[in-house]
């Protein structure tokens, strides 16, 4: 069945036009108040969101679906996707709401869902809300007693402090740390600082003044430029980006100098390997993490298992094998662990404790590898993917072949934007930009 509202994560795009419309946002509520509406008990959902202007829109339309099928409704206001997922199973809500576009910019938004579990929605659960999303939102609906209500939950952002605090050990301790940490103006913009703060660093914070216009603007984990300045600028031991809903994080070392998810996978690997703390001895990655991740990863006697691009691939794939360790280059680490989804707050605890015990500087322990040339660039283009182009198919058959046995290709359509996505890597730098531009053309002369 074709997907009409759901991409790769949750329901996505420019604000106040459809599907990202206060009808949809209405309609999502009716639909998956529905779905999740099982037995006799009064039934609960959570909703929190990022910084972004249009939340005020989509945050209303949603309540009024929920409370109409008879579910009470607990507003977290501005907190990252992570907390949502772990509030969800804290508060034994029947299902949690982000709304929030992740690292895209303010003119977008999104609606993410979860299970009571706190994981996100499997395939077959989207595919039955979108199904009543388009027939039948005037059955179910509560009797006028029955109603649902909605109130402000003051204490979620302490609670989520609290639960960020306890993944590391309470031997650990960031006193005499000076850390630079940027939130992207976005959903961690308070609690973030406070994490750091109440284990003992000295934060000097960055993006935490959101004024609905400026997430992910020219700050966090998509433009650590600033943060990586900073980081040089105040002599910091780190820096920390997150992105706007505190999913995913990229760090810098105490030289300025970038820490990408492939690295911090395999610090948090290699520690947890040595200690027996890493299920099955294996970590799960996209097919977007480094060759020279994997190799890493082999030396250590740790295997990898890849899947398809996005976080929700990764923690389906840790499910299915019952491992506890897995992520996206891009930054998305899931420690099932501590979490359901990627928590960027989260990871960076990880990195920063076994800095702490180590007693060795960031650029020593967070680069392990060194990653084989790698490059992505992103096309845009209007209507159909360009990807059935024959003339684009012809350009991807030719890289390959150029590649084989020296390096690999992914070249996939994004799921959340109208963009294809064309990554290379491989031994000779040369090689592999001359075939990405050769397919880039391509593409560009199909989307014309």
């Amino acid at each position: 069945m074709t997907r009409r509202y759901f991409g790769t994560d949750g329901i996505r795009g420019t604000a106040n036009v459809a599907p990202m419309d206060p009808e949809t946002a209405l309609r999502v509520g009716l639909a998956a108040g529905r779905v999740f509406t099982r037995g006799v008990h009064r039934h609960r959902v959570v909703i929190g969101k990022d910084t972004r202007l249009s939340g005020y829109m989509i945050e209303p339309a949603l309540v009024a679906g929920f409370t109409s099928v008879g579910m009470d409704v607990f507003l977290f206001g501005p907190l990252p996707t992570p907390a949502v997922a772990m509030m969800t199973q804290s508060l034994r809500a029947d299902m949690g709401v982000m709304i929030s576009a992740s690292h895209n910019a303010y003119q977008d938004n999104g609606i993410k869902l979860f299970g009571p579990d706190g994981y996100k929605l499997s395939d077959e659960t989207e595919l039955e809300i979108e199904k009543l999303m388009d027939t039948g939102l005037s059955e179910g609906l509560a009797a006028a007693d029955r109603l649902g209500r909605a109130k402000r939950i003051d204490d979620a952002q302490a609670r989520y402090v609290e639960l960020a605090k306890g993944t590391i050990k309470e031997s650990v301790s960031l006193e005499g740390l000076k850390i630079v940490l940027d939130c992207a103006n976005g959903a961690a913009y308070k609690v973030a600082p406070l994490v750091l703060w109440e284990l003992g660093a000295e934060v000097v914070p960055i993006g935490v003044g959101p004024d609905g216009f400026n997430i992910n603007k020219g700050c966090g984990s998509t433009s650590p430029e600033a943060m990586c300045e900073a980081v040089r600028e105040h002599k910091a031991d780190l820096g920390i980006a997150l992105d706007g809903d505190a999913d995913r994080v990229v760090i810098a070392d105490e030289k300025g100098r970038l820490i990408d998810g492939d690295q911090m996978m395999a610090l948090i690997a290699s520690r947890w390997s040595q200690s027996g703390r890493l299920q099955k001895n294996t970590v799960v990655a996209t097919s977007m993490s480094n060759l020279g991740f994997e190799k890493f990863l082999t030396a250590q006697k740790i295997n990898l298992i890849r899947t398809n691009v996005g976080d929700r691939y990764v923690v389906q794939a840790m499910r299915d094998g019952g491992y506890n360790l897995g992520g996206e280059q891009s930054g998305h680490i899931v420690m099932s662990d501590f979490t359901t989804t990627g928590d960027g707050l989260i990871a960076a605890l990880q990195v920063l404790a076994e800095m702490v015990r180590g007693g060795k500087p960031v650029s020593e322990i967070c680069h392990l590898f060194e990653p084989y040339p790698q490059h992505l660039e992103n096309v845009r283009f209007n209507g159909t993917s360009p990807l059935e182009a024959q003339e684009v198919k012809k350009a991807i058959a030719g890289g390959e072949a150029a590649l084989e046995g020296k390096g690999r290709l992914v070249i996939r359509k994004s799921g959340t934007e109208p963009l294809i996505r064309v990554m290379g890597e491989g031994e000779d730098d040369g090689l592999v930009r001359q075939v990405i531009g050769d397919i880039v053309a391509a593409v560009e002369r199909a989307s014309a």
